[in-house]
């Protein structure tokens, strides 16, 4: 009767420390994830030659999200500006002069609500930029912002769209868009404040696989 107790107690004394051990290595996998990183990227400045019905060309403005930085780099960035556009580091050029070459398989989709509320990622929305045109739509209420037009020629994002990003290297974050002006005005006037300074909330998830912010 005592062996079979002895037999019991180390039977249960090894379930315990199986337990333990396997709650330990959860946790150190919980542990070892990078924290979710939350940004405001300010005057991110993205001229334009020409326009206004001639001929739109210079350089575009690029930024990587891992690094949280602009950089001149060739194939090490995400998304890129210039005047009211906004390209991917995927899919091709649509043929405008000066666009970069897309090395990269970063894509894009837009989404409605609030920036707090978009906490998943749907990885079958993406898509990446085509000769037919940027993945993020240009013109007014087509993309990212809405032009006003006569008398204010005001460029608004549209409130309540959010954009969710898959970077170069396969990760995710996702944007909103708050100014097109120079410090961000709150009442910005087209006449005065300067553009193009782009003013943009954006949180990027730096654990590869993890689709949730």
């Amino acid at each position: 009767m005592r062996t079979l107790k002895s037999i019991q107690l180390l039977a249960l004394l090894a379930l315990c420390i199986g337990f333990t051990a396997c709650s330990s290595d959860d946790d150190n996998v919980s542990n070892n994830l990078l924290d979710i990183e939350t940004e405001t990227v300010t005057n991110l400045y993205a001229p334009q030659e020409g326009g206004q019905g001639q001929p739109v060309s210079g350089d575009f403005t690029k930024f990587d999200f891992e690094t949280g930085l602009i950089t001149t780099s060739e194939t090490e960035w995400d998304i890129a500006f210039r005047g009211t556009s906004i390209i991917v580091n995927g899919g091709v050029s649509a043929g405008t002069t000066d666009e970069p070459s897309r090395t990269g398989e970063a894509a894009v989709y837009e989404t409605s609500g609030t920036f707090a509320s978009v906490t998943d990622v749907d990885t079958t929305l993406f898509t990446q930029d085509s000769a037919e045109g940027y993945a993020i739509t240009t013109g007014s209420g087509n993309g990212w912002y809405t032009y006003a037009g006569p008398p204010t020629h005001l460029i608004t994002p549209i409130a309540g769209k959010i954009f969710v990003f898959k970077t170069n290297e396969g990760k995710y974050a996702k944007v909103e868009f708050l100014s097109y002006y120079e410090d961000a005005p709150e009442n910005p006037d087209a006449f005065a404040d300067a553009t193009p300074y782009y003013t943009f909330n954006y949180v990027f998830q730096p654990n590869e696989g993890v689709t949730t912010f």
